[in-house]
């Protein structure tokens, strides 16, 4: 029942974005799919390579963080939590709606507030931590790039970065209409969001793109049984 009403809303949003000039579209969907509590259920449990980072980042003396692309807000909380000054920035109302509901009740203190990644409503060097997990390469290369620009930006110089990008290993590379290099949509896909632009890269694209970062670390990992591969890194600003 879940399946075929999530089903529906990608194919309704699937539809959205085909007669749009805009790229970075993808938002419109998980608008629609967190307004629901079974649209939310996967997206409430903050990630443990993300945990991890927060402590190590407070340890660093970070005090200041923004969840670029917070959904929900799982991982805004977790840093709020945590004693950072926490920021949450999204293009979903319903996500924030739900994230600043929760945050309430717990009485943590998060900043919220809707924009785009590719614009961010803040100063230059406002914040010793930046987290953009599962975000950034919904469109393509220049979208990409923008937010990545801007997220360096917003970092100061020493701080951290931390993010995933799509692995051209996905079994999904190359599938669909390629609508700008390397970015891909799959009008057959009714279950995830791959109805929306999506960027794909290899490991040395991604250092190119990061060029104003130092890596940490960076790791090619296999989600979906070896069907999707991420790039988790971390990356101190220059």
């Amino acid at each position: 029942m879940f399946l075929s009403h999530v089903a529906a809303m990608f194919l309704t949003l699937r539809d959205q974005a085909q007669v749009s000039e805009r790229l970075d579209t993808a938002h419109r969907l998980w608008d629609v799919c967190w307004k629901s509590e079974d649209g939310r259920a996967d997206w409430l449990e903050p990630h443990a390579d993300v945990l991890a980072c927060i402590d190590w980042v407070w340890e660093r003396h970070a005090r200041k963080a923004l969840d670029l692309g917070c959904g929900v807000g799982r991982h805004a909380l977790a840093m709020a939590a945590r004693g950072l000054e926490t920021c949450a920035l999204d293009a979903s109302e319903a996500g924030l709606a739900h994230l600043g509901e929760v945050a309430e009740r717990s009485d943590l203190k998060i900043a919220c507030q809707q924009g785009e990644m590719t614009a961010l409503p803040y100063g230059d060097c406002s914040f010793d931590f930046v987290l953009s997990f599962n975000v950034i390469y919904h469109g393509d290369r220049s979208i990409v790039e923008r937010a990545i620009s801007e997220i360096a930006r917003v970092l100061k110089p020493g701080g951290i970065y931390q993010g995933t990008m799509l692995s051209k290993r996905s079994k999904d590379f190359g599938k669909g209409r390629e609508v700008a290099p390397d970015t891909y949509v799959d009008e057959a896909d009714d279950i995830t969001d791959k109805a929306h632009p999506h960027y794909y890269c290899s490991g040395s694209e991604l250092a190119a793109l990061f060029y104003e970062f130092e890596l940490w670390s960076l790791r090619d990992v296999a989600h979906r049984r070896g069907r999707d591969w991420h790039w988790y890194m971390i990356a101190e600003r220059k």
